[in-house]
């Protein structure tokens, strides 16, 4: 087991849901630990970096559009085999297909406005981390 940090974003439309609370505390439960965290509003040239790797996909608009499109909670969790934890904890990326328990499966309701975001590896948590909190 190794400990290991990831990017966990409550996105815009769990902001507007009042789900932050419960999205920490599922992270606080599992036993995941918030090292560092704010509320912000990602502008576009960040939004457009963070998702830069699908950029060439007819999504990159609306993905872009979607996170700029009010407040987000962004944090940086740590622990043992953080990034798998996450990922699991998160679903997939389809709430329709993801499984009771997970916070898509539970709370999300389109696959295009799906709650949270969470880093899919340590390349890209290294990345997404440096672009969140430097």
């Amino acid at each position: 087991m190794t400990v290991g940090s990831t990017l966990l974003i409550v996105k815009p439309d769990g902001v507007r849901r009042g789900l932050v609370g419960e999205v920490l505390r599922r992270v606080e439960a599992k036993g995941l630990r918030i090292v560092e965290m704010r509320m912000m509003t990602i502008d576009r040239p960040l939004a457009e970096e963070h998702y830069g790797e699908h950029r060439e996909k007819p999504f990159f608009g609306e993905l872009v559009d979607f996170i700029t499109s009010g407040p987000v909670v962004v944090a940086r969790l740590q622990g043992e085999e953080a990034i798998d934890v996450w990922r699991t904890m998160i679903g997939p990326t389809d709430p329709a297909t993801a499984p009771p328990g997970t916070i898509r499966g539970d709370l999300g309701l389109i696959i295009t406005e799906n709650i949270v975001h969470g880093s899919d590896s340590s390349d890209s948590a290294d990345r997404e981390l440096k672009l969140f909190f430097g």
